[in-house]
């Protein structure tokens, strides 16, 4: 038997996959190998610190790049722990010690001791730290990260021998190559729980191992082939972020096993009701491919928003997110009914015996089904209470402050941030410094020079806002200069922002500002942040109005109604506003910091809240286009729209319920990490989907519908040249049987334009 409805895109993929099942799963086998191999040939080119700036502080980074080689910076700082002085004779010993093993490193340039002449800052203040600076030129394309654990270890053997100080090193090299070490492990920590925690809910959702692991299988062979096409696009369209891999594996698996579960529910729910094979696939493909087919398609829409923001980083985060959606949805439609059709009842295989499995039928979930009784029950009091509660959680979000967490968001344990700390207490501003970027014809020229040493009496005169030691240097071109400048605070509070105004607006326009032909631009982490909040502040207006826009037209067309996609917008601000709120209370007013071991800096990272805000909609927008098309397929076939909203809902239930959990336990994981940005990402998402797939679902959506009634399908008569889509009006088995007792008691069947025009 067949299946007796249209079968739409969707459903004409899936036939076709089911009967050409070698030919599909072969060639899913094929594209994902020769994208692996294309992209392991290619490499990755990946976004460096200067081009994944934005503004004044990226032209600035530019500008210091063209004149200087580059490289790293390094600092060992000497400290005696017993209070002798900086020039006592244990920690000069100590310093020449470090000096001469430093000095038989062939990668080490520029060292400059504490006692050297001209070496004016490197004593601190009170006289008990003193430090010894040198650099690592990039030499041969060998980056200094990758050699400066030499100079680490000859730091490490001088420790040793003086117990009574601490001497220790720290700098660019040193920190990215600790970052990056600890982010591997953090990584690495979140990929070997998450995939266990994902199978573990899927075994408990389908009951088999063989169900279970197939759409764990799909994910992860659709971010694994999304990785391997990153290579060529990444040459031929830019170089991506770091954190590029991390994004598409979160976004790959979230989509893709929620997209498999759709599709293998709906065909168990078919089956249940007597279906055959064939059918059962047939209307899954038709119902719930359809369904992967809109919500795929919001999603990669809300992930397009982040090239309106105008950042190389987010530019990176919306290519890789969208096609690691675009690979999962094709998946979803061909190789995942080809591998139904092939397995066909040895889908169970593997069965878990104290896991009762039930076929979900036409009934649904019985506590859902309980849920949205009552809710529907009393609409007005459920929505109230319900608005109320999100309102209350949204309302922090009001406070919202970013910025660029930098040191600051590095976990406390790591020794290089204890020793960033200890440099910074006794040297303040001189661990990220505000980088002054000078470019004439001629910097070395009478009224360049000049203006340069106004700027630093001006500087060194205002102890407020900057600190000491200022560090200049002179390209060798004589076309580019750079004047290090120590700001107050700690580089994200307003005392180091206010620094940076003083700096940028009234002291450089004063003085190598007003010399003809020179510019001096500001670079640095407190530049960094400042000037991307600006652009932020600039771009994130049109980033909404883009993505709920198109959402507005994607579903409009969808399900030929103009109220449906304004209510579903409504709802996914409201969890999306919650998120916002809980996020806040957390990790900007400092809540709950000994349960998820952090210690807030008063802001949010500041890319944070536009990433939750496309991520967030677009995710939510799967679950809300899975039910709708429940819905609108229940009113398609003659039932009143209250009984299409409960049996839409409570065959839904499970389905979202089940992709709910996956989505919450993958992204709490990431709350466990130890990098403050990755804990509010991670707490942000699982909050919000956790919202989404309840009060949003499993109260507001019914009270809403319930309160509008047959106004849900209003279509004004000037839209009346939509195109038609079929929502599966015919399917076989549970879906068709006319099983729901409310089935058919509320109007003939008919077709949604008539009822949109009558409304």
């Amino acid at each position: 038997m067949r299946y007796r409805g249209k079968l739409g895109l969707a459903g004409r993929a899936g036939r076709w996959s089911a009967a050409h099942r070698k030919t599909a799963i072969w060639g899913w086998i094929a594209f994902v190998i020769a994208a692996i191999t294309l992209g392991g040939a290619l490499g990755t080119k990946t976004l460096s610190d200067s081009q994944s700036g934005v503004g004044e502080s990226k032209s600035a980074d530019l500008s210091l790049e063209k004149g200087f080689p580059q490289g790293a910076t390094e600092q060992v700082i000497f400290h005696s722990r017993g209070g002798e002085s900086a020039r006592g004779p244990q920690v000069k010993e100590a310093v020449g010690s470090v000096e001469a093993r430093l000095r038989k490193l062939p990668f080490v340039a520029n060292l400059t001791s504490p006692y050297a002449k001209g070496a004016d800052g490197q004593i601190s203040g009170d006289g008990r730290s003193a430090l010894l600076k040198f650099e690592i030129p990039e030499r041969g394309g060998t980056e200094p990260d990758e050699v400066v654990g030499k100079a680490l270890a000859q730091v490490a053997a001088v420790q040793k021998q003086h117990r009574g100080l601490r001497v220790e090193e720290v700098g660019d090299a040193s920190g990215e190559k600790a970052v990056s070490e600890s982010l591997e492990e953090d990584f690495a920590k979140a990929e070997l729980t998450s995939l266990p925690v994902t199978l573990l809910i899927l075994i408990v959702v389908f009951g088999s191992l063989l169900a279970a692991g197939v759409p764990l299988l799909l994910a992860l062979t659709a971010v694994g082939a999304t990785i391997g096409l990153l290579g060529p696009v990444s040459h031929l369209f830019g170089p991506v972020a770091e954190q590029i891999d991390s994004v598409i594996l979160l976004i790959g698996l979230a989509v893709g096993v929620d997209y498999s579960i759709f599709y293998l529910r709906r065909e168990r729910e078919e089956r249940a009701a007597g279906a055959g094979e064939r059918a059962s696939l047939e209307a899954a493909a038709a119902t719930s491919g359809r369904a992967i087919l809109v919500s795929g398609f919001t999603v990669m829409v809300a992930m397009a928003g982040m090239y309106i923001a105008g950042d190389p980083t987010f530019a990176s985060f919306a290519t890789g997110t969208i096609i690691v959606v675009a690979v999962a949805m094709v998946g979803s439609l061909t190789v995942l009914p080809a591998l139904l059709a092939w397995l066909g009842d040895r889908i169970e295989k593997g069965r878990i015996p104290f896991l009762s499995r039930r076929r979900g039928g036409a009934d649904g979930s019985r506590i859902w089904g309980a849920l949205v009784t009552q809710v529907m029950h009393r609409p007005k009091l459920a929505a109230g209470i319900a608005v109320a509660g999100l309102v209350i959680c949204a309302l922090p979000a009001f406070g919202l402050k970013t910025a660029n967490s930098g040191t600051s968001g590095l976990p406390k344990d790591m020794p290089i941030v204890q020793t960033l700390d200890r440099v910074e207490a006794a040297f303040p501003g001189g661990v990220e410094p505000a980088h002054v970027a000078i470019s004439a014809p001629d910097v070395k020229s009478p009224a360049v020079a000049g203006a340069v040493e106004a700027l630093r009496e001006r500087i060194a005169a205002d102890q407020h806002d900057f600190g000491q030691p200022q560090t200049y240097r002179v390209a060798r071109d004589g076309k580019v200069a750079e004047l290090q400048v120590p700001l107050a605070g700690d580089g994200t509070d307003s005392r180091s922002e206010d620094a940076l105004a003083m700096l940028r607006d009234e002291l450089i326009p004063a003085t190598v500002g007003a010399v003809p032909g020179a510019q001096a631009q500001v670079a640095g982490s407190t530049a960094s942040s400042v000037d991307f909040n600006d652009l932020l502040g600039e771009r994130v207006p049109w980033v909404f109005a883009f993505v709920l826009g198109m959402a507005f037209l994607l579903l409009l067309v969808s399900f030929r109604s103009l109220v449906i996609p304004l209510t579903a917008i409504g709802l996914n601000l409201l969890s999306v506003g919650a998120a916002y709120g809980v996020v806040v209370w957390v990790f900007q007013d400092g809540h709950l910091e000994g349960l998820l071991g952090f210690h807030s800096v008063g802001t949010i990272t500041a890319w944070l809240p536009l990433f939750l805000f496309v991520v967030l909609f677009g995710l939510s927008m799967d679950y809300h286009v899975f039910i709708l098309t429940r819905i609108r397929e229940a009113y398609d076939r003659g039932m009143s729209t209250e009984a299409a909203v409960s049996h839409g809902l409570r065959t839904t239930a499970g389905v979202v319920t089940s992709a709910a959990a996956v989505m919450v336990a993958v992204f709490a994981i990431f709350a466990t990490l130890s990098f403050l940005d990755f804990k509010e990402m991670g707490v942000g998402l699982a909050a919000a989907i956790l919202i989404d797939a309840t009060i949003i679902r499993g109260v507001l959506l019914p009270a809403t519908m319930k309160l509008l009634g047959e106004r849900n399908w209003y279509l004004p008569r000037w839209l009346g040249w939509l195109p038609r889509v079929d929502h599966g009006a015919a399917p076989v088995g549970a879906a068709g049987n006319g099983s729901d007792p409310e089935a058919g008691r509320g109007r003939p069947t008919r077709g949604p334009a008539e009822e949109g025009a009558r409304a």
